[in-house]
Parts: C-alpha cells; sequence; structure tokens
C-alpha cells in the first residue's frame, strides 16, 4: 500500500516533533522532568507549535482529508487537530505519547532516524534527572559548581541547523546536498547530492569528486570544471556567467560522548557540530567531571582539548573544534577543586589548573564585590598525608594586608582549599544620632568640630512643642561605658544655650512637652453608639464628647445625664462627686432634612434650649436610658395552630396560652401531648411543659411567661413510640394506651446483654423526661410513654461493676452476728 502523499512531507515535522518529546508523558516509574524544567524548556523554544502548524498547513491538504487520512491509517481523527489551521493559536498544545508511535507505524521515518529521536528524548530526561541530582549534592555542599548549570539548560538554539548556513571552511562529506545557481548568458539551478563516494554529478558538467573539499576549496574548483562548459565563467568583473554555491542540507554524523557526563551515549549531531554542540546535547560535564580538560579523539588519537572556561568566562570558541563522523568525546575525572566564598561576584566551586594561583581564582570568580574586605583572605586548607597528625588534619592560612597592597597575590592553592572573602565590618562611623521631637529623626553625617547646633539642624530642627529645659547628648568612651552631657534650648527655634562640641557616635536626645502631659480622657457609657474614653480638649463640651461616641441610641434618655467627675476633696473617703445636667432634642443628631428626627419612638425629648455643660478631665458620662424602652420581643408558633407564624409580644406577662389564642387556637389535627418549646434566651434549649393541661388550666405552672426568641411547635398526632438503645431490635412500636415501658421493651425483643436496665428512661412528646423509680419492698414505679415517645435503654458502664462476693460476705456476717444475738436472747 502506498504512503499517503501527506505522510511523505512529515519527515521534517517528525524532527521537530522529536524536539517536543521530552514533554510526551514516560511510562509509570520513569523520571519525569519538573514543572520547573519543563516551563523553562518551553521558553527556550516558543515557536515551535507555530512552525509546527505552518508545515502541516503546507502540505496542500485541506483539515478533512488530514482526518480521514489519520482515521484510515488507525489513529483518532483529532491528533493533529490541535496544529491545524484553524485552531486557537493562542493555545499551547503539548503532544500526545502517541504521536512518535504513529510516525514509526505509518513508515514516515526509518529506523535510523527513530532511533535518534528516541536519543533525543532519553537525552532531555537524564538531563533532568542530573539536575535533580545536581541540585541535591549542591544543597548539601552549600555552592554550585561553577558552569555547571549552562549545560542544564537544555536547549535547541546551540545545535546547528541541518538546513545550513555553514562557512567556508566547511568539509564536505557524503550526505551533503548542495545547491548550485548559475545566472547570467544561462539561468540554471541544480540540487547536488554528494554520494557514498564523496561526488556530485553536475548536469552537462559531470561528476566532480567533492568529499573532504571545504566550501571555499570547492568554488575554486568550479570555475574549472564550469569555465570548460560556459564560456562566461571567470573571474573578475568581466565575467558574463556567475554561479553560487550553498550547502542546503547537512549531513548527520554519528559522534560519542564518555565520561563524567550526565548521559554518556552516541549522538546524532549536524556535521556542523562542535565538541561544545556534543556536550550541550549529552547534559555537560557531572560535577565530578572536568570543565578544563574535555579532550576529542579521532581514530584512536587525541586531536585537540578543549577548557570550558576559556568558553565560559570569556566567550573565546576557537578552540572548538569541528566534529566529524566517528569523534569521541572524553570527559575525564576533575582536577583539583577550589571552594570560594563571601564577598566575590561569583561564589562557587572552581577547577584550577597548574599553574593557576589565588589571583586566577578571584579573577574568575569576577573580582571582589564592593563591600568585600580587601585587607584579609582566609584559606582554609587540608594538610597532604604525610604532614597530618591526629587532631591537626586543617589548617588556616591568612593573606594579610602587606600581601594585598598591590593587588591579589599569586598564592599558590592546594587541592580542596576552601578561600573566604570577608565583608567589611557592619559598623558605621562618622554619624551622630539626633532622635527624638526633630522633623527628621535619625543618623546625620559627622565631621570635626561640629557642634550641637549644626546636628539639630542638620535633623531638621525641633518641632514647636519641644521641650526647652534640657537636650541630653550620651557619648561612647573608649572602654565600651557612656558619659551623660546635657545643654537646654533657648527658645523654639533651636538653639542651644550650650553649644557642645560633638564626636563620632555621640547621641543627641530631644524631648517633647507632650510626651509628659498625662493622657486626658472622658469616658462616655450608656445609650450611645460607641461607648468608651473618648480624648479630652479644652473646652469640650457634653455634645462633642457624645459626637465622638458616635450619637445616642433609640432608647436614650433625653431629659438628663449623669456626670461623675472626680471631687476637689477627697475627705471621708470620697472618690467621685455626681451631678445631672439637663438635655434636649437637639442631642438627636440623626434627623431629616426638615428637622424630623429618624428613629424609633420613645419618650418625648424637650425642646432645645439646654445649656451645654463643660466637661473636665477624667470626667464619666453616662447617658441614661429610657425606664422600659426596648424593641418587640418576637416569638413564633408553627405547626398545627390555625394561624402560625412569628408573633410580637404586647406585654412582658403574655404567656404561652395567650399566644395559642392569638394564634386561632389548636386545629382539630392538633397533638397537644407532642408540643415542642425551645427557648433561645440563655441557651436553655427545649423545655418540658404539659400542653393539655395548660389549655384546661391558665394558671396552671407550665403555662409559662414568654420571652423574645421563644419557639413552639405543635406536631400533628403521632401514633408509634419509638424504642432504641440497647435492645435487641430497635424499632417503633404501635401506642397502646396505658401500657408501661416493659411493653414496648418487649415489644422490641428486649434488653439486649449490655443494657443497663435501671436507668431506662423516657422522653414524652413533650419534652419531659421520665426514669424507672425503684421502690424498696414495693413494684418499681414504671413510666408510660405517651403517642410520639422515645424509650431508650442506656448501655451498662462496662467499669461500674459490683463485688457480688464482698457483698454477700458482708450480708453473711450481718445474718450470723443476728442468730448470735438471737441465741443468746433466747438463753
Amino acid at each position: 500500500m502506498l504512503i499517503p502523499s501527506f505522510f511523505r512531507r512529515l519527515p521534517a515535522l517528525a524532527c521537530w516533533l522529536a524536539l517536543l518529546l521530552p514533554f510526551v508523558p514516560s511510562p509509570a516509574g520513569a523520571q519525569q522532568p519538573t514543572p520547573e524544567q519543563a516551563r523553562r524548556l518551553l521558553e527556550t523554544r516558543p515557536d515551535l507549535v507555530r512552525q509546527l502548524r505552518e508545515r502541516i498547513g503546507g502540505s496542500g491538504l485541506t483539515p478533512d482529508q488530514i482526518r480521514a487520512r489519520l482515521r484510515a491509517a488507525g489513529y483518532p481523527e483529532t491528533l493533529l487537530d490541535n496544529y491545524l489551521s484553524a485552531a486557537d493559536t493562542t493555545a499551547a498544545p503539548t503532544p500526545g505519547s502517541n504521536v512518535l508511535d504513529a510516525i514509526r507505524l505509518l513508515g514516515i521515518v526509518g529506523a535510523g532516524d527513530l532511533d535518534s529521536l528516541r536519543a533525543l528524548t532519553d537525552s532531555a530526561r537524564a538531563v533532568a534527572d542530573s539536575l535533580r541530582a545536581d541540585s541535591l549534592a549542591l544543597e548539601e555542599r552549600g555552592l554550585r559548581v561553577f558552569g555547571l548549570q549552562v549545560f542544564r539548560r537544555s536547549t535547541t538554539q546551540f545545535q546547528p541547523g541541518l538546513s545550513g548556513p555553514v562557512d567556508p571552511t566547511y568539509q564536505l562529506g557524503p550526505g551533503d546536498v548542495l545547491v548550485l545557481l548559475i545566472t547570467g548568458d544561462v539561468e540554471l539551478a541544480h540540487t547536488l547530492e554528494v554520494n557514498r563516494e564523496g561526488f556530485v554529478v553536475i548536469p552537462q558538467v559531470g561528476s566532480l569528486y567533492v568529499a573532504n573539499l571545504t566550501l571555499g576549496q570547492l568554488e575554486d574548483v568550479l570555475y574549472g570544471r564550469l569555465g570548460r562548459v560556459y564560456s562566461g565563467v571567470r573571474r573578475g568583473p568581466a565575467a558574463t556567467t556567475k554561479f553560487q554555491v550553498t550547502v542546503a542540507r547537512l549531513r548527520t554524523i554519528q559522534v560519542v560522548v564518555v565520561g563524567e557526563v550526565a548521559r554518556p551515549g552516541s549522538y546524532p549531531l549536524s556535521s556542523a557540530g562542535t565538541v561544545l554542540t556534543a556536550l550541550y546535547v549529552a547534559g555537560g560535564p557531572l560535577p565530578t567531571g572536568s570543565f578544563r580538560h574535555v579532550l576529542l579523539r579521532r581514530a584512536g588519537a587525541v586531536v585537540d582539548s578543549l577548557d570550558l572556561y576559556d568558553y565560559l568566562l570569556a566567550g573565546d570558541s576557537r578552540r572548538d573544534a569541528r566534529l566529524q563522523h566517528g569523534d569521541i568525546i572524553f570527559v575525564p575525572v576533575r582536577g583539583s577543586q577550589v571552594k570560594l566564598v563571601g564577598r566575590v561576584t561569583r561564589p562557587a566551586i572552581y577547577e584550577l589548573k597548574a599553574p593557576e594561583t589565588l589571583r586566577d581564582l578571584i579573577a574568575a570568580a569576577g573580582g571582589f564585590e564592593p563591600d568585600a574586605l580587601q585587607r584579609r583572605i582566609q584559606i582554609e586548607r587540608i594538610l597532604p598525608p604525610a604532614l597530618r597528625e591526629p587532631g591537626r588534619d586543617r589548617i588556616v592560612l591568612e593573606i594579610g594586608p602587606e600581601q594585598l597592597v598591590e593587588g591579589v597575590p599569586a598564592f599558590p592553592l592546594e587541592p580542596a582549599d576552601s578561600v573566604t572573602v570577608f565583608s567589611v565590618a557592619e559598623r558605621r562611623r562618622g554619624f551622630v544620632t539626633v532622635s527624638g521631637n526633630v522633623w527628621v529623626p535619625g543618623p546625620v553625617g559627622w565631621r570635626q568640630g561640629m557642634r550641637l547646633n549644626e546636628a539639630i539642624r542638620l535633623a531638621g530642627g525641633p518641632k514647636p512643642d519641644v521641650y526647652l529645659g534640657q537636650v541630653l547628648v550620651s557619648r561612647l568612651q573608649s572602654d565600651s561605658t557612656r558619659i551623660q552631657l546635657r545643654s537646654s534650648f533657648q527658645d523654639s527655634t533651636g538653639t542651644v544655650t550650650n553649644d557642645l562640641l560633638l564626636l563620632d557616635e555621640d547621641e543627641v536626645e530631644i524631648f517633647s512637652r507632650t510626651d509628659f502631659r498625662p493622657e486626658r480622657y472622658v469616658a462616655v457609657t450608656g445609650a450611645v453608639r460607641k461607648p468608651g474614653r473618648v480624648p479630652f480638649r479644652s473646652g469640650m463640651t457634653l455634645r462633642d464628647a457624645l459626637l465622638q461616641a458616635g450619637g445616642l441610641t433609640e432608647d436614650a434618655f433625653l431629659t438628663e445625664a449623669e456626670i461623675a467627675r472626680l471631687p476637689q476633696d477627697r475627705s471621708g473617703g470620697r472618690v467621685a462627686a455626681t451631678l445631672r445636667v439637663p438635655l434636649d432634642s437637639s442631642y438627636l443628631f440623626g434627623r431629616s432634612p426638615d428637622g424630623a428626627y429618624i428613629g424609633p419612638p420613645g419618650l418625648p425629648a424637650p425642646a432645645s434650649g439646654a445649656p451645654e455643660t463643660a466637661l473636665e478631665p477624667y470626667d464619666n458620662v453616662l447617658v441614661l436610658r429610657q425606664p422600659d424602652w426596648e424593641l418587640q420581643r418576637v416569638v413564633a408558633i408553627t405547626g398545627q395552630v390555625k394561624y402560625p407564624g412569628r408573633y410580637s409580644l404586647r406585654r412582658k406577662t403574655d404567656r404561652l396560652l395567650d399566644l395559642i389564642q392569638r394564634a386561632g387556637g389548636l386545629t382539630a389535627e392538633a397533638y397537644p401531648d407532642g408540643v415542642e418549646f425551645h427557648r433561645a434566651a440563655g441557651r436553655k434549649g427545649r423545655i418540658g411543659i404539659d400542653l393539655p393541661r395548660v389549655l384546661r388550666d391558665s394558671r396552671f405552672r407550665d403555662n409559662l411567661v414568654l420571652t423574645g426568641g421563644d419557639s413552639i411547635h405543635i406536631p400533628e398526632y403521632n401514633p408509634v413510640v419509638t424504642v432504641s438503645g440497647s435492645v435487641n431490635s430497635p424499632v417503633a412500636v404501635a401506642h397502646v394506651q396505658g401500657r408501661s415501658v416493659d411493653f414496648y421493651i418487649a415489644a422490641a425483643g428486649g434488653f439486649d446483654r449490655v443494657a443497663d436496665r435501671g436507668r431506662t428512661y423516657v422522653v414524652q412528646p413533650n419534652g419531659k423526661v421520665e426514669s424507672v423509680k425503684r421502690r424498696f419492698l414495693l413494684p418499681d414505679s414504671k413510666p408510660k410513654p405517651l403517642a410520639g415517645a422515645v424509650v431508650f435503654v442506656p448501655q451498662r458502664d462496662p467499669t461500674d461493676r459490683k463485688d457480688y462476693v464482698a457483698i454477700f460476705g458482708s450480708v453473711a456476717q450481718i445474718l450470723a452476728s443476728v442468730v448470735t444475738i438471737l441465741v443468746v436472747a433466747t438463753r
């Protein structure tokens, strides 16, 4: 069966899909890149989805034709919908795991190309695995190996493209595809593929051996061969026929990367690839690999060596050799490593090679930070085995100021040295601190000869409420103790009487008169919206205080208020003097535009005209409440009454029977014995009442006085009794008038083996709880459940066990004593 033309156009598409394979879910148990790593990979390839859509759109097939051919080949017809021209271009689809399988089964790529795709997938996953392992290792060591992260960032942009371009030094070989353009006297274009023998065949010219020729050398050869056929081909401006040769497609070579790399193995690369290209594909060196001595082996011999620090530190890739088919890149075990910490630009672990020194290490780290202490560098060193003694394996070396006069010395370093560059001391010098009642408190720069007036002026000067009596200056002495100096202000402009000479690190403190004043207040309580303390101000009146307290509440008594004031005379144990002050309607601040009071009705307020009452500090204002004033008390009655609903009580003495009468009385279906009375006040919950007796006698005690929040529900007749708890078959039993609790327990199968029979109780439908009453030498009093009641048998407490042996022993002793007394008495 012929492969559809659509799929014959997909080999290039397969290459693009291969770049997305790191995002395809792997089999269970395989390591997956983390979301952060996947995000970084996508950021380096933002145009892949767009290019996939462009290539499918350029196939010449409509979306319906694409779906039909996918369906005919056994794949879901929507497999490529996200990449069709009509797809949502704002979406970022990720290919599923069946994409590569579909390409393989349909014969779109050969076995070799498929292995290459899978190798790319394995490489990307290995990079992610290595990145996670390296991250854990680096966290333990506290530093990263310099250059490690560069190769861990998976990117396709370093990989040379298979479509060129290449420079004139590119060496041709079998598999390359060239394009030869001839213009001028003739217009021709030829696509030339280098065959296995290294030849290209040019129409009308013949075969030409190009293997191992550079692109520049090929141009020289073509001048001679083309000139024989086309007379206008010659060098110089007199040429009437010109030609241009370019590489349209590069061949693929196979190279091997081994040694201390993240993913050793064989990789297919572009023939324009270099050593760095191979290292990027293989994930770069491991933390145990060398960055300074990467070897390129060809035909069993070392042909080049690459120092990655040239590339990483200076961007110099001149030693990055171009690869050939069969080359081996070997990363040996790392050389001497040195740890550099502290105030340098790039603290890290660096690999040094002879004869590099401390100067080279600091330069590789980017030099010192601005806050580095460049008068001292410390080196911690592990002694060689021959010099070690028990407990003296490590030493500390100091590079002092005398060695750093002319910069970092060429001090030799040893493997595993740890170099520390310290920061300058945190202590600041050259300042005076001005704090307290100034506009800009804080440190000000100090200079030799600075005086107190200048420091205060630099701090913005004193505030208007400055305390003139004293300014304190604290001075640090050489023995770390402080002495107290003092001055004072002449006036509030900030001029001091004793303009002290200040020294470095003096502390100046300026005070405020406000700080010394007590916090004076007025307390407002009673019928106000925001009771509490309000700051006292000179000239404050009662009206001012009530405004700050949020105004009066609805129940305020507007005839008078009480003020408790500190007494002038405290003899006789007096702690307060009280006075009543008048109020009027003007204290009602909430009014409509026409001046009418907005609020609930209450006692009438006197007309305006009450004098303003001046307050004094610490007054306690009490706004009285209207006698017996409160909002409506609402109760709810539901169930079998004629007019159920929420009713407001008319009087504080309204009772249960009054409410039932207002609700129209009970209906014919009402069951008074099952009344449910709940009281929310005080969280009392359900209260058991005898409603039938209340209906017969309004003076009965269960005719309770109602309060706000009460809820009464009168149900329909419930003809069953529910038995639950420790019985053999908990069940609902039909009610039988006059039967006791034993009848219903027997109907439920009787007590089970863990039942506590003596604590059986009945919850009557009206909420009252009745229990079995034990009587000595008389029958027990057992409750009679009403219709709708619940009989409950609790379980016996396993810890509540009686010692019957001890009881019987005590009884036997008592009987023996009684018998003895009777025998003695009868003799």
